[in-house]
């Protein structure tokens, strides 16, 4: 969980359909799309957008299988490790591929909520 305090940019909680930390910001849970709260502006989803999204697939060689563990990891601005997470493993086997998304959604920071210096 985030050290923000509520009603702070970045402060988080937890979805209470699939137990995900969450933005407190948000209307619909990321991980299991489920809503959070009806009041929300129409103008958050006008005003998202994607700062960064990588894509790639990994095909299978002939002649064998491999293993795979998908980590995402987030880095501060002095490049120390702030989050690290396990998002899925596996294995492709010949004839197989695998496609991987991953993006980065965002949205401005309500005027109210300022960061909290300690």
């Amino acid at each position: 969980m985030s050290a923000a305090r509520p009603g702070v940019a970045g402060a988080t909680r937890t979805c209470p359909h699939c137990k995900a930390t969450i933005l407190e910001s948000s209307a619909v849970c990321p991980a299991c799309r489920g809503h959070l709260r009806f009041d929300a502006p129409a103008s958050d989803a006008a005003q998202r957008f994607v700062p960064l999204k990588v894509e790639g697939t990994l095909n299978a060689p002939d002649d064998g299988a491999f293993e795979y563990t998908m980590v995402v990891v987030i880095r501060n601005e002095r490049g120390e490790e702030v989050g690290r997470q396990v998002v899925g493993v596996g294995a492709v086997f010949p004839g197989e591929a695998r496609s991987f998304s991953v993006a980065v959604e965002a949205v401005p920071a309500s005027p109210g909520k300022r960061r909290v210096k300690h």
